[in-house]
């Protein structure tokens, strides 16, 4: 995965850096340890090999340099991407191994990404505890449980201590993700469906950025200037725009759980998406009880719009930010993590 320090925006990056103000609130000194990608995109047998190799040589340089630790944290193991060097580096220095949204594939052993697989599953079977960020990956682990691990569910949070005001709810609608093909451009679509079966004086802000930027404007030419493009935004601006949103309209599609909607919810918008299994345990009570049937498509996401009367959206707006704040910020989210890894320090002692 990216390093927290890589330059490009991405959801990873930001839970990085998010997990690593969450340890310092937690009280811990954290320590970013390596910078090397060990991520094959396209399953090829000669990459996996080669970052192999250059894996060999980060343990070897860590192993004399690295500074006694008390417990090592890797961030997204999985076929693709496995953690090659904490499960090496944690059994030779005898301290605790954790992983944070760590993933088996079975139907991954044997084909192009087989090498990477089986270090994916060497190394969650190394872990003494695997933090899960939604309970579906939660109920993959435990049936894939490897001795007696512990696993626990860390909910994905806000890097934040406190909830920022409220929205107005008086502005445009708005929409924020990035613009790639795949599952990204498929939400976008959905949201053009959606705007062309919307009655009375509507407006759209769409933040974002990305390759599939000119399809999302082709599919979007239609609505003119009811349509408009922000670009990618900074954080503060970003802020600025949930600030004034009388809704936030994201369908989600296969969005493992999605920032933007706790950050959205934080300011207290009313969420128009499909119910979706990763979505819709980041979504507060009243918010999630309004989304959208998956197979009514279009329609669905069209009558949650219609039906969202100001009362509603008051409603909604306390009871989404008192759901943030209780679960999805940066204090609980340190409580949480306190709590899972305090055994296994004091198994250290």
């Amino acid at each position: 995965m990216k390093s927290p320090n890589h330059p490009v925006p991405s959801g990873d990056r930001e839970m990085a850096r998010n997990l690593m103000r969450m340890m310092e609130c937690a009280g811990c000194t954290v320590t970013l340890v390596s910078d090397l990608r060990c991520r094959d995109k396209a399953g090829d047998a000669e990459v996996q090999a080669q970052l192999l190799r250059e894996a060999e040589g980060e343990v070897a340089k860590l192993t004399k340099e690295l500074a006694p630790f008390d417990l090592w944290v890797t961030y997204h193991n999985y076929y693709k991407a496995p953690d090659l060097i904490g499960p090496r580096l944690t059994q030779a220095r005898g301290v605790p191994y954790v992983q944070i949204e760590s993933t088996r594939a079975l139907k991954r052993l044997g084909g192009p990404w087989d090498q990477f697989a089986r270090a994916a599953h060497a190394a969650a079977d190394h872990a003494d505890l695997i933090l899960s960020l939604t309970e579906r990956d939660q109920k993959t682990l435990i049936r894939d449980r490897f001795a007696a691990q512990a696993l626990n569910v860390l909910p994905p949070f806000l890097s934040a201590t406190e909830l920022p005001h409220p929205s107005t709810l008086q502005g445009p609608m708005l929409s924020a993700g990035m613009m790639r093909p795949g599952d990204k451009l498929a939400s976008y679509q959905l949201i053009a469906d959606t705007l062309r079966h919307l009655d009375g004086d509507w407006q759209l802000d769409i933040a974002g950025d990305g390759p599939a930027q000119p399809d999302v404007r082709a599919m979007m030419a239609q609505f003119g200037g009811r349509v408009r493009f922000l670009g990618q935004l900074s954080r503060g601006e970003l802020a600025q725009k949930y600030q004034t949103a009388r809704l936030f309209l994201w369908p989600g599609v296969n969005e493992a759980f999605g920032m933007v909607y706790l950050e959205a919810q934080a300011f207290g918008l009313p969420i128009i998406a499909q119910n979706r299994p990763g979505v819709s345990e980041v979504l507060s009570p009243l918010n999630h009880a309004r989304t959208a049937d998956v197979t009514l498509g279009p329609k669905g996401l069209v009558d949650q719009i219609k039906t969202l009367s100001p009362s509603i959206s008051h409603k909604i707006q306390t009871d989404a930010r008192r759901f943030i704040e209780d679960r999805h910020l940066l204090p609980a989210a340190a409580e949480g993590f306190l709590t899972a890894i305090t055994p296994l320090l004091e198994q250290q002692l």
